[in-house]
C-alpha cells in the first residue's frame, strides 16, 4: 500500500495497549475510539479526567513559582498605586500581539494609562533596542513590560537602566546563564527556572503574570477603593490561546485548558478586532484551533511581515468598530500580499538553489531576500526535506535569518551555542524555531559548528518521514456521533496531534478545485455509499491532480475528520493528507503520479 504514497511517506499505524483500552472503558465509561486514542497517547491514568476536561481552575498553579513573579508583581502593582504610566514592548509575531493586547485590555479595565511600542521588523528587527526604549521613555513611562521578547536585550535595558526606568521582562525564548540587568525577568525557560511551566508561550506567561496582579489588587482592597469591577481574567483567555495556538507551543497541561476555554470565548467575540477580523475571514462556524492557526493567526502575523508590524497588536487592542474594520481589511490584504511574495521566493529557491539533501540541516543564503517572509521560507522547506531549515537574507555583508526546526533538534539552543562561540553576532529562539544575525564570512564556520552539534544529537527522537495512523475506519464512521467522540480529546494542537483515519479501496466520482487552489471530491466506498473529502492547498500537487484526473484506479486516503456546520445542519467531512493507490494498481497509476 506504501509504495505509492504520493507524498512519499510511509504509513505507520500507531500502537495501543489492548489491556489499557478495556481498563479505560470499564472504569471510565468511555467508548472504544476515544479509549484508543488515550491510549495511544499515552495518557496515564491519574490524567485522564484533567485530559478530557481541562480547566483554568484545577490546571493552574501558583503564579509565584516562576522565578521572580513576586517581585515583578509588586512593581507592576506600585506603577499601579500611584497612577503611573505602563510602557509595553512587544514583538511583531501573533504571540507578541496577543500578549501586548492582553497587558493593554487589562490595564483598560483599570483604567491606567500605557503606551505599546511594537518594532519595525524591517528597520529595527527583533527585540527591545536603544530606539524602542527612547521613544517610550519620552512619552513618560514609568515602567517597560517587554512581552515575547526581551530575554537576550543586554543593551537596551542597560540604556533603560541608565534613565532610571525599571524593564521587567515576559518571555518564553531561552535563555543563557548570564541574563541582561532587568528589574526582573519572568520566563519559564529560565535555566534557573525549575516550575515546568516551560511549555507556555508568551501570552500564557503574561496571563500568569496578571494572575498574580489581579490577586495582589484584591489583596489591598485595591478595586473597592477604585470602585473599579473587577475583571473576569477568564475573558481574556481568547488573546492567551490566540497567542499559544499560533506559536505551536505544545497542547499539554494549563495549555489545553487555555485553548479549550478561549475559543469558547472566541465564539462569544468578545474582542472586537478578533471578531472584525472573523467576519471579514467569512468564518460562519464555531472558530477552532485550525481557524486561529491557519485563517487568523497568518492574517495578524502579515502586518509583521510586509505591512504595518504596530496593527496586530492594534487590531486587538482596538474597540473603535471603524477603526478595526479598517486594520483588520488592511491586514487581509497585507496576507494576500504576503502569499504572493512568498510563492515567488520559494519557487526562486527551489530553482535557483542548489539544496544538498544529504546535509542534517539545511542552510539557504541570498542577497535581499524579503526579511518578513523568510520565516515561512524555512517552514517550507523544512516540511519540504523534512529537514530544521535556515534561512539567510544578505544585504551587503550582513546577514538576518530564520530558522526552523523538526521534533528532535532544538534550534533555539543550537543558535545560542553559536553565538557564545561569537559566530553569530546576536540571535535567540526556543525549540521549534528561531532567528538570528551573521556576518557574510562567517556563514562556512555556522556550517561547520552546527553540523558537528548535529552529530552529538541523540537521533532516535528525530522525526521520520512517515505518517502517523491512529486508526482505520470505515466510511459508516463519518458522522457526527463518531466526530463528537473523536472531539472529546480536542483541542488538537502541538503536542496532541489531531487523530489520523485511514479509509482503504475508494474510487473519486467527481473533483473540483474550490476557492482557487484546494480540490474537493466524491468519493466511492466499497460498500456503495459516497463522502466527501477537501485536500488544502493541493490543486498543482500530485495528491490534487491525483484527484482531478484519476477516475479509475482505487485507492487509500490519511487524513482527518472536519465539522460542517452550515445554517444548523452538521455535516462530518475528511481532510485528505495522503493518498495510495493499492498495489495491485500499480501498473494503472498515471506516469506523472510518484
Amino acid at each position: 500500500m506504501n509504495d505509492l504514497s504520493l507524498s512519499g511517506k510511509k504509513w505507520i499505524h500507531k500502537k495501543f495497549d489492548n489491556v489499557y483500552v478495556q481498563y479505560l472503558k470499564e472504569n471510565f465509561y468511555l467508548d472504544e475510539i476515544t479509549a484508543k486514542l488515550l491510549s495511544i497517547r499515552n495518557i496515564e491514568k491519574s490524567q485522564i479526567d484533567s485530559f478530557l476536561k481541562p480547566s483554568i481552575k484545577n490546571l493552574i498553579p501558583d503564579p509565584k513559582i516562576l522565578i521572580d513573579m513576586e517581585k515583578a508583581t509588586n512593581r507592576i502593582f506600585k506603577s499601579i498605586t500611584n497612577g503611573k504610566k505602563i510602557g509595553i514592548f512587544g514583538d511583531y509575531d501573533v504571540d507578541g500581539a496577543s500578549s501586548t493586547a492582553l497587558i493593554g485590555n487589562y490595564l483598560k479595565v483599570l483604567k491606567q494609562n500605557f503606551e505599546i511600542y511594537i518594532p519595525d521588523r524591517k528597520l529595527e528587527g527583533y527585540g527591545p533596542s536603544i530606539k524602542g526604549f527612547k521613544e517610550l521613555i519620552n512619552k513618560n513611562v514609568d515602567l517597560i513590560l517587554t512581552v515575547d521578547c526581551g530575554t537576550m536585550s543586554f543593551e537596551a535595558i542597560d540604556y533603560a537602566n541608565s534613565k532610571k526606568i525599571d524593564v521587567i521582562v515576559l518571555d518564553h525564548h531561552q535563555s543563557e546563564v548570564k541574563l541582561p540587568n532587568a528589574y526582573s525577568i519572568i520566563n519559564p525557560n529560565r535555566i534557573d527556572d525549575d516550575s515546568q511551566l516551560n511549555y507556555l508561550c508568551a501570552a500564557g506567561v503574561c496571563f500568569m503574570t496578571l494572575v498574580s496582579l489581579n490577586s495582589l489588587l484584591r489583596e489591598n482592597n485595591w478595586f473597592n477603593k477604585k470602585k473599579i469591577e473587577e475583571p473576569n481574567l477568564l475573558n481574556f483567555l481568547d488573546l492567551v490561546s490566540l497567542g499559544t495556538i499560533c506559536d505551536v507551543v505544545p497542547l499539554i497541561g494549563l495549555n489545553r485548558a487555555i485553548v479549550k476555554q478561549g475559543l469558547k470565548i472566541i465564539n462569544l467575540r468578545k474582542n472586537l478586532g478578533l471578531k472584525t477580523l472573523i467576519d471579514i475571514c467569512k468564518i460562519d462556524n464555531k472558530a477552532s484551533t485550525y481557524h486561529l492557526g491557519y485563517i487568523l493567526g497568518p492574517r495578524i502575523n502579515a502586518g509583521g511581515r510586509v505591512g504595518k508590524c504596530s496593527h496586530g497588536a492594534n487590531l486587538l487592542l482596538n474597540s473603535d468598530p471603524k477603526e478595526s474594520f479598517k486594520i483588520a481589511s488592511e491586514l487581509d490584504k497585507y496576507n494576500s500580499d504576503r502569499k504572493k511574495i512568498e510563492k515567488e521566493l520559494l519557487e526562486a529557491i527551489l530553482n535557483t538553489i542548489k539544496i544538498d539533501v544529504n546535509d542534517p540541516i539545511l542552510v539557504l543564503q541570498g542577497d535581499n531576500w524579503h526579511e518578513g517572509i523568510i520565516g515561512i521560507i524555512a517552514a517550507r522547506i523544512k516540511d519540504k526535506f523534512n529537514k530544521p531549515a535556515i534561512i539567510i537574507s544578505f544585504k551587503d555583508k550582513i546577514g538576518k535569518a530564520s530558522a526552523r526546526s523538526i521534533v528532535g533538534i532544538d534550534i533555539g539552543s543550537l543558535i545560542l551555542s553559536a553565538v557564545q562561540e561569537k559566530i553569530l553576532l546576536k540571535g535567540g529562539g526556543h525549540k521549534m524555531a528561531g532567528g538570528f544575525s551573521i556576518h557574510k564570512d562567517k556563514v562556512k564556520d555556522l556550517k561547520a559548528y552546527i553540523f558537528k552539534k548535529f552529530k552529538k544529537i541523540d537521533k532516535k527522537n528525530l522525526k521520520k518521514n512517515y505518517v502517523y495512523l491512529d486508526s482505520a475506519i470505515s466510511a459508516s464512521a463519518l458522522n457526527f456521533d463518531f466526530f463528537t467522540k473523536v472531539d472529546k480529546l480536542s483541542p488538537f494542537g502541538s503536542g496532541n496531534p489531531e487523530p489520523k483515519f485511514l479509509l482503504e479501496n475508494l474510487k473519486v466520482i467527481k473533483s473540483q478545485i474550490v476557492g482557487e487552489k484546494h480540490v474537493k471530491s466524491l468519493l466511492l466506498t466499497k460498500d456503495g455509499s459516497t463522502i466527501k473529502t477537501i485536500s488544502f492547498n493541493s490543486n498543482d500537487s500530485d495528491l490534487g491532480q491525483f484527484l482531478l484526473n484519476n477516475r479509475n484506479n482505487l485507492f487509500n486516503i490519511v487524513g482527518k475528520l472536519s465539522l460542517n456546520e452550515w445554517k444548523g445542519e452538521k455535516n462530518v467531512e475528511f481532510i485528505i493528507d495522503d493518498i495510495s493507490v493499492n498495489k495491485t494498481q500499480k501498473n494503472s497509476v498515471p506516469s506523472s503520479i510518484g
